[in-house]
């Protein structure tokens, strides 16, 4: 399951993590709980004054009560104006944390490494990155500063009881074995049950996208009623975690409640036998009674937002447990180490390097490293290998084609050649060093892979672009437009380069999403290319212009291209036939239609003649 792949941060982690996070801001936080401070001694002030008001008229002093209320009217405006500007400073403060938390879950997210990605499936990291980044901004923006507030309103409440009377703290201990028993007996179990409610969320999720991008694979294979048996478990196991988290509630509330009515009595019943002793005044009880009743608003509010932050905690772990997952790169050339850290302890090494010192410029001749892959298995599942000792070289500047039956392999090892995966068994080097020992930055500026999954960005069409190479002129962007036949249809957009695609714009077509793809590619220039059906959404007479187009782009550097159109294969230098996880030919497209194998056979019943060439 993903949430076995992606991991969870333990407690001690979050409660780190939330400290740092704290105390990152000392001025921040520090005025803002002076200004809750001076609320919260604000509100004091009126019980005060109406225990004095009770007993001046228990011994008959004149009373001025326009001046009592209009007391008692200005501590509360005083009070209304300091809560005002408390509750701003704390939400500016909790916006800068927020902003600081989503910025740090997207570097970490970004740098998982890629196998990962791939293996943890999109149910999980989508759960992550929406429903728990949601709670958590609610944690943030609500529970935290609340709690807060809470805290000090508690505090200084109970420091204002004790000068009015220690005595009449008495009566106040009387809730405190109650609500502690049952708060603890709730978060004992609340964090555990949040976390497998979330998990059982991202089933969910993960069933449902499966189902829908797979609509058309489950209605030609039958297999709606098992998506629909899927669904109705992952749904079961959801209600179950929820209902369960739910009876935690139940029982809690109602606990905490009978601990906020039994001061308030005690301290009326408490104090009037202390009264009546003459240990305390009437003034004492009044004002003790009206605190113990306040006291209920902080108390109520901090349990009542001790459970937001308990699911808070829940998805902050969920989000933390990403910096757990083991980085698959040595330390990046400048020494840092990567967003993700390793949890093994071993100690970083120095970033390996190919024999020339680098990977190829981008752009240069085919004078460079050679890519090479030597006795190569992998697996997706332990014992279930998909590549069976594979070796192959690449020479710098080759353009090489892999053909093969769907499902032969193809893909995954177009991905060990990009560096996205390592090896069980074998090895994959660049210059004699393993690509996934290269420092992932360099990599990734140098080996690029494209396939025939597209996301178009929101933004403008020129936004799409850029992002490989922020600094592209306007000629360059028009240049790689030219070089996937993209250009013409760009400009008839109604802003041309600034006209808005993505979610909320103007929907592009798959095709197009395809063509605007190569684009950044073309402009990101890397040495190396891994196109897995890259223009296989494209017409096929498009398809073969567009092509043509980038094979004058792309000369000089090394392509892979994994294909089923069979004349990407006869246009390349090589061409790998792969069949069951394995390389059963190898050769230019005239040597393997000679030889009459399995290449020769796709050929023929593909273009119907092994000696025709293409138009």
């Amino acid at each position: 399951m993903a949430r076995g792949i992606l991991p969870v941060a333990d407690r001690r982690q979050v409660r780190a993590y939330a400290r740092r996070l704290t105390l990152k801001y000392p001025r921040e936080l520090g005025f803002a709980l002076l200004l809750h401070g001076l609320a919260a001694v604000a509100g004091l002030l009126v019980p005060w004054q109406l225990g004095e008001l009770v007993q001046n008229v228990q011994y008959g002093f004149a009373v001025d009560v326009p001046l009592v209320a209009a007391a008692i009217g200005a501590f509360l405006l005083l009070q209304g104006v300091l809560v005002r500007y408390a509750v701003l400073a704390s939400a500016r403060l909790g916006e800068k944390v927020l902003a600081e938390l989503r910025e740090e879950f997207v570097d970490r997210v970004l740098g998982l490494p890629l196998s990962t990605v791939e293996r943890a499936g999109s149910g999980d990291l989508i759960t992550r990155t929406s429903r728990d980044v949601d709670a958590l901004s609610r944690t943030v923006r609500h529970a935290v500063p609340e709690t807060l507030i809470a805290m000090v309103t508690f505090v200084i409440t109970i420091g204002a009881l004790l000068l009015v009377s220690p005595l009449l703290m008495l009566p106040m201990l009387v809730a405190g074995p109650i609500i502690h028993i049952a708060t603890r007996w709730y978060l004992a179990r609340a964090r555990d049950g949040y976390l497998r409610e979330n998990a059982a969320y991202a089933d969910i999720t993960e069933g449902l996208a499966e189902t829908v991008e797979g609509a058309r694979a489950v209605e030609a294979l039958g297999l709606r009623e098992r998506r629909r048996a899927r669904t109705d478990t992952d749904i079961t196991r959801s209600f179950a975690a929820e209902r369960y988290t739910l009876g935690l509630r139940t029982t809690w509330y109602p606990a905490v409640e009978l601990g906020y009515v039994i001061p308030v009595v005690a301290a009326l019943l408490v104090g009037g036998l202390f009264y009546t002793s003459g240990w305390v005044s009437l003034a004492q009880v009044t004002t003790a009674a009206l605190y113990a009743q306040q006291l209920i608003d902080p108390l109520d509010r901090f349990l009542m937002w001790i459970d937001e932050l308990q699911v808070g905690g829940a998805s902050m772990a969920r989000l933390l447990g990403v910096t757990n997952v083991p980085d698959d790169r040595t330390p990046t050339t400048n020494g840092s180490m990567p967003t993700t850290s390793t949890t093994n302890g071993s100690t970083p090494t120095t970033p390996a390097t190919p024999s020339s010192g680098r990977l190829p410029a981008a752009g240069a001749e085919s004078a460079g490293e050679v890519l090479r892959a030597a006795d190569v298995r992998y697996a997706y599942r332990e014992g279930r290998d998909v590549l069976h000792g594979v070796s192959l070289t690449i020479r710098p500047g080759e353009r090489l084609a892999m053909v093969g039956p769907s499902g032969a392999g193809k893909s995954t090892l177009g991905r060990l050649l990009a560096g996205i995966h390592g090896p069980r068994t074998g090895s994959v080097t660049v210059g004699g060093v393993p690509l996934v020992d290269l420092p992932l930055d360099e990599l990734r500026g140098q080996v690029a892979l494209v396939t025939q999954e597209h996301h178009v960005f929101k933004g403008t069409v020129r936004d799409n672009l850029i992002i490989a190479r922020p600094d592209a002129a306007d000629s360059a962007v028009v240049k790689a437009l030219e070089a996937v036949d993209a250009l013409d249809w760009v400009l008839a957009l109604p802003a041309g380069l600034d006209t808005e695609v993505g979610s909320g714009g103007l929907t592009v077509s798959p095709a197009q999403a395809q063509q605007l793809a190569l684009a950044r590619l073309v402009l990101a220039d890397p040495h190396t290319l891994v196109l897995d059906e890259a223009t296989s959404l494209i017409d096929p007479r498009a398809a073969r212009n567009l092509e043509r187009s980038l094979a004058a782009v792309l000369e000089g550097r090394t392509v892979i291209a994994i294909a089923h159109r069979l004349y990407t294969a006869h246009d390349a230098d090589r061409v790998a036939v792969v069949e069951d996880g394995r390389i059963t030919e190898l050769g230019s497209h005239e040597e393997l239609v000679a030889a009459g194998g399995s290449y020769a056979a796709l050929w023929r019943s593909w273009h119907g003649t092994p000696t025709t060439t293409p138009s």
